[in-house]
């Protein structure tokens, strides 16, 4: 027997689509994920190739929930904040034909990353890995920090301790103070002599996910390093800062941490932790309840029962009723 109607959640990041069909009552019941990223061209995230991925994907995942229609969608994407124009202007009506989708929710990954870790409540989220954003709401507006980028920002991030874990080791190199003998030791069995790194590091597309993968040698060192330890220390300021720029200063908001640079554990988790209690001693600390595809699940599920309560932003959270259309 099937289910009349249905939802919609998308995640859409760096690795590609991550994507869920189920119903208000029986929940997200099918799954589906591809391993390609959707193009970013001269008008931003590309709606054509979206809809290319996401058609073939949904129609399997409806009759697998046994779901004959979806009423609501949530589409929550990695650059939709300064990227996601043309999505904004063409997603709507392209599943409403496809699908027959009456509501949908455009959001930033921050945004569902917010709602994956609190759910609709007042404070602050950091959302690490290769990058870093500070996100918050009181519930009546959003609040972002950071996320600009490896060259501009994302202070803290996976690529910001890689690179000053570089640092550090090219200045044992070169006998300069602030040099690491061990992060040298650990730089040339993962790259090679370190002499040739600026060659292979610096034409390479996927830099910031290069300089990334060195963070976890920092932490293994941080132990016994006071150089490793200092850049985490330094890490965990960054982010501290940004989380208080954006945590509401009334009532007692949350804080939550999510993300894959906090697999790296105590080394960087503990000293973010003192910092978040100096910079935010009215906010508790809680652990993240989700991942930014819970978030989504929870926006479309709350779109398709008329319980949003998230405030609207045209570029942190749009939503489209085409109901009456």
């Amino acid at each position: 027997m099937t289910d009349p109607s249905g939802f919609l959640a998308v995640d859409s990041g760096g690795s590609g689509l991550r994507v869920v069909v189920g119903t208000v009552g029986r929940g997200a019941t099918a799954r589906r994920e591809s391993r390609e990223p959707v193009r970013t061209g001269d008008r931003g995230i590309d709606p054509g190739h979206f809809m290319e991925q996401l058609v073939p994907m949904v129609r399997a995942l409806m009759a697998e929930a046994g779901v004959d229609r979806l009423d609501a969608a949530t589409v929550g994407a990695a650059g939709m904040a300064s990227l996601g124009d043309a999505l904004r202007a063409e997603l709507p009506d392209a599943l409403g034909r496809e699908f027959g989708v009456g509501r949908v929710a455009l959001a930033a990954d921050a945004v569902t990353a917010y709602v994956g870790a609190l759910g609709p409540r007042p404070g602050a989220v950091v959302a690490a890995g290769t990058g870093l954003i500070a996100i918050g709401t009181d519930l009546t507006n959003w609040r972002r920090a950071d996320g600009w980028g490896h060259l501009l920002g994302d202070c803290g991030s996976g690529a910001w301790i890689g690179r000053a874990g570089l640092e550090a080791a090219l200045r044992a190199y070169d006998g300069r103070p602030g040099g690491s003998a061990g992060l040298l030791a650990r730089a040339e069995e993962l790259f090679g002599p370190v002499r040739s790194l600026p060659g292979k590091l610096y034409p390479r597309p996927d830099r910031p996910a290069v300089l990334a993968s060195f963070a976890p040698q920092v932490a293994a060192c941080a132990d016994g390093d006071p150089v490793a330890a200092d850049i985490l220390r330094a890490a965990a300021r960054h982010m501290a800062d940004s989380a208080a720029a954006v945590c509401p200063t009334t009532g007692e908001p949350q804080v939550a941490l999510t993300g894959g640079l906090f697999k790296m554990g105590d080394p960087l988790v503990v000293p973010l932790q003192e910092e978040l209690a100096k910079r935010l001693p009215a906010a508790r600390t809680v652990p993240a309840a989700g991942d930014p595809l819970d978030g989504s699940v929870r926006i479309a599920t709350d779109l398709a029962t008329d319980a949003l309560t998230l405030p609207s932003d045209e570029s942190m959270l749009c939503v489209v009723n085409r109901k009456g259309d």
